[in-house]
């Protein structure tokens, strides 16, 4: 299929048992070859209501609206391709919502990079293929990963590295990467940086999840993985309607901990300080979460696709004025 040769979606089952529930406007924030966004219009004609539902999906990299356009062009005027980022998933639902005159029934974000963009050598997401230190999710983006390397000072790229791929030899890194700079000039490959943090690192088996953790970490640096997410979290909540669930399929604790605790907040009523001893509180949560633990993916969806073992999937649905949930 085409979605799956650009990039095999994960947790599908799941997504699809959880989200397409009731007809409206579905939104996937992080849409790629298309493959959730098919699933989930599939399901909708199977239980006959794709002729009241919409599905909107965003995408900021041209090559994943071109895929997607293939994988989803039997659903027609059903499907709605944005090119954009998820950080303005507000605007973009906002505008949707008014002209179909449709609830928002289900967001989708399947954070992290698509199997095809590590795959290609020239979008250098990928320790194990030479090419390019770009990393960028959209190639119009001002910054690539070189540009970070070869501009911040030793510090400031301990701190990213450490931030955002939580790599305990980050300091040792760091300065090896800035005496590389002193020694032979501007570092632009990914063979480059990959060989310099096979110096530092010892072990076969640490180099690889060392250098796992310096790539995860300079493309989160580069496309503001982490301010994105915050922001598509707090926009999607709002812009549903009652009823409404959203989904986040996250792949690496970062990510993790950050929709947990945000989904966490969103679900807990608000009795303000501790020891006042109040007997209702000041605020009933708004929502109630659906999967009571972040769902993982079976042995045999690892078997077929190693890049769903790391992914967790975690869903909240909007509550009624009473509190309660459908």
């Amino acid at each position: 299929m085409i979605e799956e040769r650009y990039h095999r979606p994960v947790l599908v089952r799941e997504v699809v048992e959880l989200l397409a529930v009731r007809p409206g406007i579905y939104v996937d924030g992080t849409l790629g070859g298309g493959g959730h966004a098919a699933a989930l219009l599939e399901a909708l004609r199977c239980s006959g209501m794709l002729g009241e539902s919409l599905l909107v999906g965003i995408d900021q990299d041209d090559c994943a609206l071109r895929e997607a356009a293939g994988a989803l062009r039997d659903y027609g005027d059903r499907a709605r391709l944005v090119k954009g980022n998820f950080r303005d998933i507000a605007a973009i639902v906002d505008r949707v919502r008014k002209e179909a005159a449709l609830p928002v029934t289900g967001i989708l974000l399947d954070l992290g990079v698509s199997s095809f963009q590590i795959d290609t050598p020239g979008r250098g997401f990928s320790y194990r293929r030479p090419g390019p230190l770009d990393m960028r999710m959209d190639s119009g983006g001002k910054v690539s990963a070189a540009d970070i390397l070869n501009a911040c000072e030793e510090r400031e790229l301990a701190d990213i590295i450490f931030r955002y791929g939580e790599e305990r030899r980050s300091r040792r890194i760091a300065a090896a990467i800035c005496a590389r700079r002193r020694e032979q000039g501007p570092i632009t490959r990914t063979e480059e940086l990959s060989d310099i943090v096979r110096g530092v690192v010892g072990s076969p088996e640490q180099q690889l999840k060392s250098l796992a953790r310096v790539f995860q970490a300079l493309r989160i640096a580069v496309n503001d993985e982490l301010g994105v997410l915050e922001n598509a979290l707090k926009d999607g909540a709002a812009s549903l309607s009652l009823f409404g669930r959203m989904a986040v399929i996250s792949y690496h604790s970062l990510e993790d901990r950050m929709v947990k605790r945000y989904f966490r907040e969103l679900s807990e009523d608000d009795w303000g300080p501790r020891g006042v001893g109040l007997r209702e509180p000041l605020r009933r949560a708004g929502f109630g979460i659906v999967t009571s633990r972040a769902l993982t993916a079976g042995n045999d969806e690892v078997r077929k696709n190693s890049r769903a073992r790391s992914a967790k999937l975690r869903v909240i649905e909007k509550k009624n004025p009473e509190g309660g949930t459908t």
